[in-house]
C-alpha cells in the first residue's frame, strides 16, 4: 500500500518452510518526532534488546488500541515510549517485513508519521510494555546513522527531505 510520499517498501520474499507456518497480520504505527524549538531538529528514538539481547535504536511505534486510528496511535506510541507528546505535520509512508515467533509468520506494517514535539520530557519511564530499555534525542542528520533498520534509516531519510516543507 503506497503512502501519500511513496515510501513504501516490498515485503521480504518468504522461504518455502516459512510459507507454510500460519500468517498473522499486525499493523503498527509511530514516527519520527522532532523538536523544532530550537533550530537544532532533534528526533527522539529509543532503544530496544533484541530477542539476541542486542540493543538496537529504532523509531518509537506500536499498535493501535480500540477504535484509533493509525494517526493517533503513533502519537499515543510516541509519547508512551519517549514521554514526547506531538503533533502529526505529514505521514511518511509505510514500511513491512514478515519474521517468525512462537511457531507462525507475522506480516507487520508499519505506519510513520512526520510529527513536532509539543510538549513532554524524555523518558522510557511510562512505556506500558517495558520495551523501550533507553530513549535520546539525535540530531536528525545524524538520525539514518544511529538507527540500526535499514527500512527505518529510509523512513528518517524521507523525513528530513520532507521536514522543511513544515518548519
Amino acid at each position: 500500500m503506497p503512502s501519500a510520499i511513496g515510501a513504501h517498501v516490498a515485503p521480504a520474499q518468504q522461504h518455502p518452510v516459512q510459507a507454510s507456518l500460519p500468517t498473522v497480520e499486525e499493523v503498527s504505527a509511530g514516527g519520527v518526532v522532532v523538536d523544532t524549538s530550537d533550530g537544532e531538529l532533534r528526533v527522539a528514538i529509543i532503544a530496544r534488546l533484541n530477542r539476541g539481547g542486542r540493543l538496537e535504536w529504532c523509531l518509537p511505534k506500536g499498535h493501535p488500541e480500540g477504535r484509533e486510528n493509525n494517526e493517533e496511535a503513533a502519537v499515543r506510541e510516541i509519547a508512551e515510549e519517549t514521554g514526547i507528546e506531538g503533533s502529526i505535520l505529514a505521514p511518511l509512508g509505510s514500511i513491512d517485513y514478515w519474521f517468525t515467533v512462537s511457531g507462525h509468520r507475522v506480516h507487520k506494517t508499519v505506519h510513520h508519521f512526520l510529527l513536532r514535539a509539543t510538549g513532554g520530557e524524555l523518558t522510557i519511564e511510562n512505556d506500558p510494555d517495558q520495551e523501550a530499555v533507553d530513549a535520546a534525542w539525535v540530531p536528525i542528520q545524524e538520525l539514518a546513522r544511529k538507527l540500526s533498520f535499514p527500512n527505518e534509516r529510509r523512513i528518517a531519510d524521507l523525513a528530513r527531505e520532507v521536514l522543511p516543507e513544515h518548519l
